[in-house]
C-alpha cells in the first residue's frame, strides 16, 4: 500500500462489502466467487446467491474508458486534474476507478494497469490503478 496523492475518503461500507474493504486494508484485493458456478459475482449483493467465497484477484487490468476531471467536486474539489476511469479486471468485472502515477492526459483506452491500494492519513482505504509495466512486483 502507498500514501495517497488525492484524497482517500472514508468509504460507506455496507454488509454484502465489508470482506472486499478488509481485505483492502490488509493490502489485498478480494473479489466474491460463486461457490456454485465459479462466476465472479460482482457487484456483490447481500440477496441472491449466498454461498460466495472471496478469492484473491491479479489486481491486474485494462482501461476501459477514461476522462480527465477538471472540475473536481466532493471530497476530491481541492485535487485535479486527475484521470477517472473504467477498468475491465483479468478477472471480468469492471471499475469505476482513479488512475494515478501518470499525468491524466496520458491515460488511453487499452492502457494495461495494475492495483494500487492506497491508504489515507486516518487509515481509510481505496482501490486505484497505476500503468502496468508488466514486472511481478
Amino acid at each position: 500500500m502507498s500514501r495517497a496523492a488525492l484524497p482517500v475518503p472514508a468509504a460507506t461500507i455496507t454488509p454484502g462489502l465489508e470482506p472486499y474493504w478488509r481485505a483492502l486494508a490488509d493490502g489485498e484485493l478480494r473479489l466474491p466467487y460463486s461457490r456454485k458456478t465459479g462466476e465472479v459475482l460482482w457487484y456483490p449483493r447481500v440477496g441472491g446467491d449466498l454461498e460466495v467465497e472471496w478469492r484473491a484477484a491479479t489486481g491486474r487490468g485494462v482501461v476501459y474508458s477514461a476522462t480527465v476531471v477538471r472540475r473536481p467536486a466532493g471530497p476530491y474539489r481541492d485535487s485535479g486534474p486527475y484521470a477517472l476511469a473504467y477498468v475491465t479486471l483479468a478477472e471480468g468485472p469492471r471499475l469505476l476507478t482513479h488512475v494515478v502515477g501518470v499525468p491524466p492526459a496520458e491515460v488511453r483506452i487499452g492502457m494495461r494497469v495494475r492495483a494500487a491500494i492506497e491508504t489515507g492519513a486516518d487509515g481509510a482505504v481505496i482501490l486505484r490503478f497505476r500503468p502496468d509495466d508488466g514486472s511481478e512486483s
